[in-house]
């Protein structure tokens, strides 16, 4: 593995344990057993560092999501298998559910943009997919900006939001009646 490698991986570990705010380069460079002056020679200061994580983490989340789509299946089904499996990732990867802790506990500002520009990440990906299922003519034209930010909020209330409010969780095979019921009961052709 490359020095570089090496610090992305300490930072990771940093980050996921202690958060953005309490991570310091002098706690990277010693859990990466390298020289501070060693991760400067890649990163410019510790945004630069953390933005090389979180790229990292939110290219992670996107294999994971592509590797539950099933060849031959359904846009519905995928959407839902890879929407699912992101909000999975959210919550069970160590440093996304670090971040949103830390943005939630203490409000810091550079992990409410990083926070932002995941979620930007994903409705892009949504768009992608939406765009390619219509080109195929597995979807009806649409505005697919507001389908993907409509689809992945809407995933979102009823995973992660329900519980907040409302004493048990959703039954996945209920969120899938509902949203096959409505949005993408609109959406296919």
């Amino acid at each position: 593995m490359d020095r570089r490698q090496e610090v992305l991986e300490a930072a990771a570990k940093s980050f996921a344990l202690f958060g953005y705010k309490a991570t310091t380069m002098d706690q990277v460079a010693k859990i990466a057993n390298v020289g501070k002056g060693t991760i400067y020679t890649f990163f410019a200061n510790k945004e630069e560092l953390f933005n090389a994580v979180v790229l990292k983490m939110v290219t992670e989340m996107r294999a994971k999501a592509d590797a539950v789509a099933v060849e031959g299946a359904s846009f519905e089904d995928n959407a839902h298998a890879r929407l699912m499996q992101m909000l999975k990732f959210r919550e069970t990867h160590q440093l996304y559910a670090k971040l949103i802790d830390e943005e939630r506990e203490i409000r810091t500002p550079a992990v409410g943009e990083v926070l932002i520009g995941i979620e930007k990440e994903i409705i892009m990906y949504i768009n992608e997919k939406i765009v390619k299922a219509i080109r195929k003519g597995e979807l009806k034209p649409c505005d697919t900006e507001m389908v993907s930010y409509l689809l992945f909020k809407a995933y979102m209330a009823l995973v992660v939001d329900w519980g907040r409010t409302h004493e048990n969780e959703i039954e996945e095979e209920r969120i899938v009646k509902v949203l096959s019921g409505t949005i993408f009961k609109s959406l296919l052709k």
